[in-house]
């Protein structure tokens, strides 16, 4: 009798193990299922990989920054574009103590107003001056590092040659806007030093006031920065394809002299509309009511197209290039 119970006993203890697995295989099979969400987020290599790239480029930005305003060259580069409308505007005063208000024309429009000295200084500084301080610290940008030896250096991981080209060109617009301002500031400071100030007459024939003429000052001096960009990405792009910074200097400076005749060839006006200097005189259009905004978006696409261009150019010559110093 008991022989034919312990079968029965055996089958109840097989059966306790296999439901009492089911829970188990239940819940193996729902963590099985929850591994793939988990597994789409990055590692946290990946992750702090990514976060130290981060804090690395912007101390290389910040680097960048500081080395380039406290360089003795760049520092007499803006010292001598202040130094323009300071010139022009002692020169005027001279010539109008020679002549009177008999003078007229230009000199007269800065002696009614003060303010008028800033969009003169802009218009003498932006054909010749501010390309040529740009042209100069664009050339240095990538060939200046090589010529040091430190290029190699800064290639290294986390920063890598695609960010190292993006800190180099964000720190070129910085510093067309810091050179555009530095010549704004100086001419303002200038204007209201030695000549009366008060409503301003636009090309348009209108008079605004004195606070709405700043306004219009600072839009003007941030178009004109923006003017700059695209001389400042070929100038990077010239920058990679040498290590001497001032064969890159002089191409850069070079070209923009070039573009300046090209411009007033007649038999070239199926390329000139194409041309990066083109559209720089389009900060005019802001001293009309109302304003032109046809040439001002012309140039701003012109920029773009350049920036755009020559930042792939230069991206593909630095990321294919033999760094060896």
């Amino acid at each position: 009798m008991s022989r034919h119970n312990t079968p029965s006993v055996a089958t109840a203890t097989t059966a306790a193990p296999t439901a009492a697995a089911a829970p188990a295989a239940t819940a193996t099979a729902t963590t099985t299922t929850e591994r793939p969400a988990a597994a789409s987020a990055p590692p946290p290599a990946i992750l702090k990989w990514r976060s130290v790239g981060s804090r690395v480029a912007g101390s290389l930005l910040a680097n960048e920054l500081r080395t380039m305003f406290r360089r003795n060259r760049n520092l007499v580069l803006l010292a001598a574009l202040a130094a323009i409308p300071i010139a022009i505007g002692i020169a005027i005063k001279l010539a109008l103590s020679h002549h009177g208000q008999n003078a007229g024309g230009f000199l007269a429009q800065v002696s009614d107003n003060g303010l008028f000295l800033v969009f003169a200084s802009l218009s003498l500084t932006l054909p010749i001056f501010l390309p040529m301080a740009l042209g100069v610290v664009a050339g240095d940008s990538i060939s200046g590092e090589a010529a040091q030896g430190t290029l190699r250096y800064l290639l290294v991981a986390p920063v890598g040659r695609v960010r190292l080209l993006a800190v180099k060109g964000v720190s070129l617009a910085v510093f067309c806007l810091v050179s555009t301002a530095a010549v704004s500031v100086a001419a303002l400071a200038t204007g209201l030093a030695l000549f009366p100030t008060g409503p301003v007459t636009l090309l348009s024939g209108d008079s605004i006031s004195m606070g709405a003429a700043l306004v219009k000052a600072g839009w003007i001096t941030l178009l004109v920065a923006a003017s700059l960009l695209g001389l400042a990405a070929l100038g990077l792009f010239v920058s990679t394809l040498t290590d001497t910074p001032i064969a890159a200097m002089a191409a850069a400076t070079g070209l923009t002299i070039l573009c300046g005749i090209l411009q007033v060839i007649p038999e070239l006006s199926a390329i000139q509309p194409w041309l990066y200097t083109a559209q720089w005189e389009s900060y005019a259009d802001l001293l009309r009511d109302p304003v032109y905004l046809s040439g001002i978006e012309h140039n701003l696409a012109i920029q773009a197209g350049y920036v755009a261009v020559f930042a792939l150019a230069a991206w593909a010559r630095l990321t294919t290039r033999d760094v060896s110093s």
